[in-house]
């Protein structure tokens, strides 16, 4: 399951909804619905992510947290480690050699040093934690 495929199961129940009649609302077969919230499909397109948040009810921060998520949902990656040192390269192999095998607190605390490291790359712009709220690496 991809984060965005998460949200999306956990807000169509929120609102009561079965995958046959938010399928049916935004234009796609409950196969496909129902692969895009177990991460059998790709990255959903804009076009559909805006229909999912109509059709959702979805406004301000939380459409916005829809997007990102969309964007960040492809369960098949590649990482470009040309032109970064070795240990770049290393990490992206063993990561991705090993990723199946690390318990979800790993995985968060991964995570959560990726999402640091970036926040300070962006000069403590808001990033999100681990659990997906948004704060500021500004100390």
């Amino acid at each position: 399951m991809t984060p965005f495929g998460e949200q999306v199961r956990a807000l169509r129940r929120e609102r009561g909804m079965t995958q046959a009649e938010m399928a049916a609302a935004i234009g796609v077969s409950n196969a496909y619905l129902s692969a895009l919230e177990h991460g059998r499909r790709g990255k959903p397109t804009f076009d559909l992510v805006h229909r999912i948040i109509g059709c959702l009810g979805v406004i301000w921060d939380d459409a916005e947290e829809l997007l990102r998520l969309a964007d960040r949902s492809h369960p098949k990656i590649t990482i470009d480690t040309g032109g970064l040192d070795p240990d770049a390269t290393h990490l992206a192999n063993r990561l991705a050699e090993t990723i199946g095998y690390l318990a979800a607190d790993d995985r968060r605390d991964i995570l959560a040093i990726v999402e640091r490291a970036e926040g300070r790359a962006k000069g403590g712009r808001p990033v999100t934690n681990s659990q997906g709220e948004r704060r500021s690496d500004r100390t």
